[in-house]
This record gives C-alpha cells, sequence and structure tokens, in this order.
C-alpha cells in the first residue's frame, strides 16, 4: 500500500489570517504549479507524496511559499528542523565557514570541525559511549550500527549473528534496515532472512501484553536461543505512535542484553536532539544503550548522521576498513555544531518537554469525543494521532488521516503526509522553539486543528470553498 498523491490543481480555499497563519491564495498557490509540474515531469513518482507546497520562505516555525500563504509548520521537515528553521545561529555559522575559505570537501582526511563535533557528540552523551562514526543519513547509522553489533558477535561465536528488532518498526530504506523494519520497513524485493527477527513492541497500542517476559517467549517460538542473538535494536519511540516502552521493560531489556552479550541499540534518529523532553529520548528509561543511532535532528538542516557507541564496537574495523566518502562532510559538520548549540543555549530542550506536555493535553482532549476512531500518544514534541475505523478492531482509517492532513494543509496547518501502519497517522513534531501563543493559534485558531478534526470526524469536506 503507498501513500496517497496530493492533488496540484489549485482549490479555492477560504482565505484566513491570522498572527501564525495566512491563505491568501488557492492552494497549492497557482504561481507554484509549473514547479510542481516540472517535478511531476522528472522526478520519480515515489517522491510525489508531500502536500503540494513549494517552500519559498523557512524561518523558525513557519514556513512560506511566496504568494502571501504562511504555515505553522508541524512538520520540522520530518523532525529535522529542531532548533528552528533557518536559524540564525546555524546560518550565521555556515556563512562565516564558506566566506573564511574553509574546504567544503575533505573525504576522510582529518579536519578541525570533525574533531570539534566528535568531542561535543561524546560529551553530551551518557558515560561509555566514548566513540563517534560520522556518516550522512539514518538509514547508514542504522546499517553501521548493525553491522557493528553483528561483527562484534561473530567474532567471538560464528553462530551468534541473529538480530531482534520490534514490530511496527522503522529503521530505513537501505537493506538491513528495511530487514530491521520488517513488514513496515520492507518491500517486494526484501527477502527474508532468518537472522532478522521481530517481537512485540511494549510501547504500541497493537501489543496488548507488555511484560518483558513476551520478549524471550517470542525468541522461544522463533527457536531461537539467547545466545545466538548479537543484538537487539529498536526505536526509542516508534514513529507511527510516538509512545516510548514502558521503563521496566527497557530496563529489563538492558539486563538481558548484558546477561546474553548482546548489543543494545536505540534508533534515536528521530527520537534524539531534545526532540522528547530530553537530549535523547533513551535517557527517559535511565539505561545507556550499547550504540545510538542519530540523524534529521542533529543538524537542524544538513544531512548528517551519527552511531555514538562504546569503542568496543566502534574500534573493531581498523583503519580506512570502515568509511564513507561524505563521513564529516564539513558543512554539516558546522551546522550539526551550532544546532547542538542553539539547542543548549536557548533552553530548548527544558521548551519541548513544556510545550510538549502542553500539546499533548490539547491533542488529548480534542481527540476526547472521538475515542472509538482516534488514539493521541506521544513524549515532548513529537505526538502521533492515530484515526481507526473502529477502535475493537485497531483497523487503520488512511483515508481519514488524509482528509485531515490535506484539510489542515487547506487552513495553514502544515504536516507531513500520514504515516506509520496503513498511512493511518498524523504526526505533530514542531520545530523545539515553537511558543505556547503559536501552538494555541494552531489548534484552537480560526480554521484551526480542533475544528478540522470535528469536521473529518463528521465527514465533511474541511478548508473547500462552499
Amino acid at each position: 500500500m503507498s501513500a496517497k498523491e496530493f492533488s496540484i490543481e489549485p482549490l479555492a480555499v477560504d482565505p484566513l489570517e491570522t498572527p501564525y497563519r495566512c491563505i491568501r491564495t488557492a492552494i497549492p498557490a497557482p504561481g507554484t504549479v509549473p514547479v510542481l509540474e516540472a517535478l511531476h515531469a522528472n522526478e520519480s513518482r515515489s517522491m510525489r507524496g508531500q502536500p503540494p507546497l513549494v517552500w519559498r520562505h523557512a524561518q523558525g516555525f513557519q514556513v512560506e511559499d511566496g504568494f502571501g500563504n504562511r504555515w505553522l509548520d508541524w512538520s520540522s521537515g520530518v523532525l529535522v528542523a529542531n532548533v528552528g528553521h533557518s536559524n540564525p545561529h546555524v546560518t550565521r555559522s555556515l556563512q562565516q565557514y564558506v566566506e573564511a575559505g574553509s574546504p567544503i570537501m575533505t573525504y576522510c582526511f582529518p579536519g578541525e570541525v570533525r574533531a570539534r563535533l566528535a568531542a561535543k557528540l561524546v560529551e553530551i552523551s551518557p558515560a561509555g559511549l566514548d566513540r563517534v562514526f560520522l556518516l550522512t543519513t539514518g538509514s547508514e547509522s542504522v546499517e553501521v550500527a548493525i553491522k557493528l553489533a553483528r561483527t562484534h558477535a561473530i567474532r567471538k561465536d560464528p553462530d551468534k549473528r541473529v538480530m531482534v528488532s520490534f514490530e511496527g518498526g522503522f529503521h530505513g530504506r537501505t537493506y538491513a534496515a528495511q530487514l530491521a523494519g520488517g513488514a513496515l520497513g520492507g518491500a517486494d524485493w526484501i527477502d527474508p532472512n532468518p537472522h532478522f527477527v521481530q517481537v512485540p513492541f511494549p510501547g504500541s497500542i497493537d501489543t496488548a501484553d507488555r511484560c518483558f517476559d513476551v520478549f524471550p517467549d517470542r525468541l522461544a517460538e522463533l527457536g531461537i536461543r539467547p545466545g545466538q542473538v548479537a543484538g537487539v535494536i529498536g526505536e526509542t519511540f516508534q514513529g507511527r505512535e510516538a509512545r516510548l516502552m514502558p521503563i521496566d521493560y527497557a530496563c529489563s531489556l538492558r539486563e538481558w542484553c548484558d546477561r546474553n552479550d548482546a548489543a543494545l541499540i536505540f534508533d534515536e534518529v528521530q527520537a534524539g536532539f531534545g526532540r522528547t523532553g530530553r537530549m535523547f529520548a533513551f535517557e527517559h528509561y535511565g539505561i545507556v544503550p550499547d550504540m545510538i543511532c542519530c540523524g534529521k535532528g542533529i543538524t537542524s538542516s544538513l544531512p548528517l548522521s551519527a552511531v555514538i557507541g562504546s569503542s568496543c564496537y566502534l574500534d573493531l574495523y581498523g583503519p580506512g576498513e570502515m568509511t564513507s566518502t561524505h563521513t564529516g562532510s564539513p558543512l554539516p559538520v558546522v551546522s550539526a555544531l551550532a544546532s547542538i548549540e542553539a539547542l543548549i543555549e536557548g533552553r530548548l530542550i527544558e521548551n519541548a518537554a513544556n510545550q510538549g506536555a502542553y500539546l499533548l493535553d490539547e491533542l488529548k482532549r480534542m481527540a476526547g469525543p472521538y475515542h472509538d476512531r482516534v488514539d493521541v500518544g506521544g513524549a515532548g514534541l513529537v505526538v502521533g494521532m492515530l484515526f481507526f475505523k473502529d477502535r475493537e478492531g485497531l483497523q487503520p482509517d488512511p483515508d481519514a488521516a488524509f482528509r485531515f492532513c490535506q484539510s489542515a494543509f487547506q487552513r495553514g496547518n502544515l504536516f507531513f503526509s500520514p504515516v506509520g501502519k496503513d498511512y493511518g497517522t498524523i504526526k505533530f513534531c514542531p520545530p523545539l522553539n515553537i511558543t505556547r501563543e503559536a501552538i494555541d493559534d494552531g489548534l484552537h485558531g480560526p480554521f484551526g486543528i480542533k475544528e478540522t478534526l470535528d469536521q473529518v470526524m463528521a465527514g465533511a469536506p474541511a478548508g473547500s470553498k462552499a
């Protein structure tokens, strides 16, 4: 099942102007149609999955199309712009670096900014995570973490090569990442691999029994002995629901991995760098993994990812045995350093915790009358709104989620397209500098989220001009 495609035909909608949202033209703006048509003519069809907005300006938590329309951004560009779009400290740091004539490509030759970022990442990570490997995408970081976990295990015992992940997870679109992602992350061309197995995720609405006993019991059902497991990888919260696993489960998982000499890997590509109100989401659990996979919000802008972990894993390969052409490319590294500084100095982690608690409460209150069809959960400034055809069967309702996304877009609230199981989930994940006033405008202001949800649940066409 693929995501629905948005029409690029301009639709007349009700005009709107609030302190944070403004709609003055048909949507999409007629002036952007030539760009949309050019993309359709030349790009892969798979790139047509987002609302048809041609970004012209983006600042803080707002996005504009250059034709008088302005959106409150609930997407952060799929959880990237943690410190806000075009953050002044990030853009200024990039400008200063380039204007100084510094190299913008260094391959794997040593670099001063790369040294600073590696040291900063070790500094902000818990004790024991003392090595960094920089890459470009979150999927790459997952590939490397899996490679290191299996290398560490297989060198000790050739039969110790099983990777355990969680049902409903998503780890990226490269090969091992899709194997770890299972049904949600897989594709027709992915062959089953007996060394990649899955267990229920304890934070999922689909999982009735959240006791840790489910973990070893499922492995036993699959014929997997604990001694065969090289590592366990899981998102700290699963993207489709944004719910953390129970703390006692996480602690038991850490103990199980220690007892069976298996690597514990948390995929923090979406969850890290303040998103949940902690620097890293696993800090909510009170445990430390062996490796963490980072990406997206690490730079708030340019492509960069990292594996941060223990030297007993990160130092397994010798010089030149595990590298990448754009590892630690200078401009993304500069943006990462500036983004981390802005995150800490601007107290945006605390803001994520405070504003996130308010956002979650408000969304739960809005969804209350629709308990049989809508479920809300989250942590910090990432909240998932799941649409169901009925609560009893937990069958996702992708049509309702799509209508919500489209209608909100027409009313100045920007989301990326529905995600998760059968594309039934809307994600609320604004930049971490969002204010209470902006949240209230988006939720309760004219043509806001509450009104959109009410109309979608009533089956009425929301957003279009009567």
